[in-house]
């Protein structure tokens, strides 16, 4: 499911980009400061969904369960759910998604 939309921007840049991944959660989990990216702009341009998030999430979860302790893991989960959260809310896509109503014509809105 998440594979080949990742595929289709990686291919062939694999080491750099878990080397980018890395250095960003060695930013979040420790503060490192090692990622210096910007997320919201590096997911522009993918086609993903709610759904992809969901299925993100959940395989995240099963591996650090798998591989922390239970107080590391907690900590990674909370951090990865707020960061799928933020990364939806930025493309107006998942629960938190803002229900705007259709813009109006520019004509109906006088200039200031």
């Amino acid at each position: 499911m998440l594979g080949p939309i990742f595929e289709a921007r990686l291919s062939g840049r694999w080491n750099a980009h878990l080397d980018n991944m890395v250095a960003f959660w060695s930013t979040v989990a420790m503060r490192s400061g090692r990622y210096t990216g910007k997320p919201h702009a590096a997911h522009q341009g993918l086609s993903l969904e709610h759904t992809h998030f969901l299925r993100w999430l959940q395989l995240f979860e099963k591996t650090v369960s798998e591989l922390c302790t239970a107080d590391v893991a907690a900590f990674l989960i909370d951090r990865a759910q707020r960061i799928a959260e933020s990364l939806q809310i930025g493309r107006n896509i998942g629960s938190k998604a803002l229900d705007f109503p259709a813009r109006c014509a520019a004509k109906s809105h006088p200039k200031v």
